[in-house]
């Protein structure tokens, strides 16, 4: 399984997913220049955290226009895998492929440290070989990860099944003390109706090693190759 691993001006996750792909899960992974009209074929595009283009105008706001991403759309609308971490997140939300947007946080002020969610929606490839309800902790580091969307949208992810992670605290509990951006109904990731598509703020990448603090993003990468496998044969 090949990683398409785009770079944005900007970008400062692309090695820790780099990494992630390369020396844990032991698949082959490359990097795609956001300038690429044409890049390599590939299995799974990843959207990495970190600032695009200085998060001028809105965070991922630039970033939706550059020529990398016709390819990951028509990569998304093939049903193949696209996961957006944090900033990747807010790119694929302003690109169209999920819905909603992002607010600054609502305490104003930029949150790194290591959080619970837990994990609501076996729908996607990467939380398919997940147990439901299991709350994992990984870490944040952003200023806008306010998660909004209209009533409207929020009942049809709900009934879709689409919110796929929520802040919670270490019993999976989703309290308003452990919603620490101020997204609504604790969201912290959601997929696209074929939940092929998923986008997060916490950076599952970043637990990949004991040393790391947690290895508990490596549940989301090796669910996403125990289900490539299975589709396989």
């Amino acid at each position: 399984m090949k990683f398409g691993i785009v770079v944005f001006p900007g970008s400062n996750c692309d090695h820790d997913c780099y990494y992630a792909v390369k020396e844990v899960l032991k698949q082959p992974a490359e990097f795609v220049w956001h300038g690429e009209s044409r890049p390599p074929a590939v299995d799974v595009y990843v959207l990495p955290g970190g600032f695009s283009y200085g998060d001028y105008l809105r965070t991922g706001a630039v970033a939706r226009f550059s020529p990398a991403m016709e390819a990951v759309r028509t990569h998304a609308a093939a049903g193949k895998p696209v996961i957006g971490i944090c900033n990747g997140f807010q790119i694929l939300l302003e690109a169209g492929l999920l819905p909603g947007a992002m607010l600054r946080n609502q305490s104003l002020q930029f949150v790194c440290k290591y959080t619970h969610l837990r994990m609501d929606s076996t729908r996607t490839p990467f939380t398919g070989r997940v147990a439901q309800g299991k709350v994992l902790r990984l870490p944040v580091a952003h200023g806008e990860g306010n998660y909004y969307c209209d009533d409207a949208t929020l009942k049809r992810l709900r009934s879709e099944q689409r919110i796929v992670f929520r802040y919670c605290d270490a019993a999976g509990n989703p309290t308003p003390e452990a919603n620490l951006n101020g997204s609504r109904d604790n969201i912290a990731g959601i997929c696209s109706e074929r939940g092929n598509v998923l986008g997060m703020m916490p950076h599952p990448e970043r637990a990949m090693e004991p040393s790391m603090g947690s290895t508990d993003g490596r549940e989301l990468f090796f669910s996403l190759l125990a289900t490539a496998l299975v589709r396989r044969r």
